[in-house]
């Protein structure tokens, strides 16, 4: 394996941040859709503090983006799909194909996580769906109460291993709720008959997370579709990736030769300049959803406290990292009280960073509707003064 590239760790820091769409110019052009096949994956979650996570990716990397904008570019529109990638995520259509080896893996289990299903149902439910169109689970029959307990239907349990074997397609929610719709017609002819091989499935999704990651070790390129170490390994040599060594990481590393073009790493020039967003990010945002990959790049530990009892938590139910300079430079565990969003506890790595706080806080407030900020806990006191000032300007 013949290293193309030596980078610092500041370096693959940049080509990380550019890579994921937060260094330089956005390309608002393109907009959230944009965003989505930059990314190939954004991941959805059930938590809503500031705002849902997928409408909180987009607008860390654009700004204020309108949030209806944001959710009619997701749903509704035959542009996306929903599927298991990094984990339950937002996929741009293009991708259908992509995702083959996966079907074809659960139909091969023949279950659905331990779910059982008769043959009846299963047909009943494709039976409806082509005699009265999409629907969601609820219209379908999708839950039954077992003691005190709301369980899934067969119904349900039936749809979900559609989906899963791609029978059906979920490309647009309603209050949440996934819609489902036939595959065979939801998904464009010309992406629906396409059935890859598994290697050439595997050796593009490795390409994909490798764009956009810019620069990963094998366990990174692993953990962006959640494949396994022996199917990255199996394709990484014909991925168009190149080996690369980075200063600090104790792990081979691969990069895409797009982003160490822009660098500038390998002639030197000043490629690897560009403005760096300021904004507060999801947990379940790409650039740090794989939590030994953000601090091995940020120094930043980090991670969601959402299921720790109240009592453990150190930082807060849903803290958000605030990237500034580049940088993961402190955090903000946000709530909404009527027209105020209320910081519940902020901290920050250091003094100098209450600007971009300031910045960062009356920008999201802005976006979410909110006309007021209040900070209830900050790590330190001392900077309460500033940074309240800094909030009424």
């Amino acid at each position: 394996m013949t290293i193309v590239a030596t980078l610092s760790a500041d370096q693959a820091r940049r080509i990380a941040l550019r890579a994921q769409g937060l260094l330089g110019a956005p390309d608002r052009r393109a907009g959230v859709r944009g965003v989505l096949r930059h990314l190939g994956a954004v991941q959805l979650d059930t938590i809503s503090v500031l705002a849902r996570s997928h409408e909180l990716v987009p607008y860390a990397r654009l700004g204020a983006v309108g949030r209806g904008a944001v959710e009619s570019a997701y749903w509704g529109a035959g542009s996306t799909f929903e599927y298991w990638s990094h984990a339950a995520c937002i996929l741009p259509v293009e991708e259908w194909p992509l995702f083959a080896f996966r079907r074809r893996r659960y139909r091969d289990r023949g279950h659905l996580w331990g779910h059982q299903v008769a043959p009846e149902t299963y047909r009943h439910v494709l039976d409806r769906l082509r005699a009265e169109g999409p629907l969601t689970s609820t219209e379908l029959g999708g839950a039954k109460k077992t003691s005190e307990w709301w369980d899934w239907s067969d119904t349900k349990i039936a749809v979900e291993r559609a989906l899963a074997f791609g029978d059906v397609v979920c490309n647009e929610r309603r209050g949440w709720k996934r819609v489902y719709e036939l595959a065979e017609q939801a998904v464009p002819a010309e992406l629906f008959g396409r059935e890859p091989a598994d290697e050439e499935c595997l050796r593009r999704l490795v390409a994909q997370a490798g764009a956009a990651l810019g620069v990963a070790t094998r366990a990174d390129l692993t953990d962006y579709h959640r494949l396994r170490a022996d199917q990255v390994d199996s394709v990484l040599a014909d991925s168009g990736l190149v080996p690369v060594e980075v200063a600090g990481w104790d792990s081979p590393a691969w990069a895409d030769p797009a982003a160490l073009a822009g660098e500038g790493s390998i002639s030197g020039s000043a490629a690897g300049r560009g403005r760096h967003r300021t904004t507060l990010l999801s947990p379940f945002d790409s650039l740090i959803w794989d939590r030994a990959r953000t601090e091995r790049i940020f120094g930043m530990a980090h991670r969601l406290e959402a299921y720790t009892p109240r009592h453990k938590r150190v930082h807060g139910y849903f803290a958000m990292p605030l990237l500034a300079g580049g940088r993961l430079v402190g955090r903000v565990d946000p709530a909404r009280a009527g027209r105020t969003l209320v910081a519940r506890q902020v901290s920050l790595d250091a003094p100098k960073h209450v600007e971009a706080l300031a910045g960062a806080l009356r920008e999201a407030a802005e976006w979410v509707g909110c006309d007021a900020v209040r900070v209830e806990t900050l790590a330190d006191e001392r900077l309460r003064p500033a940074l309240e000032r800094l909030l009424e300007q």
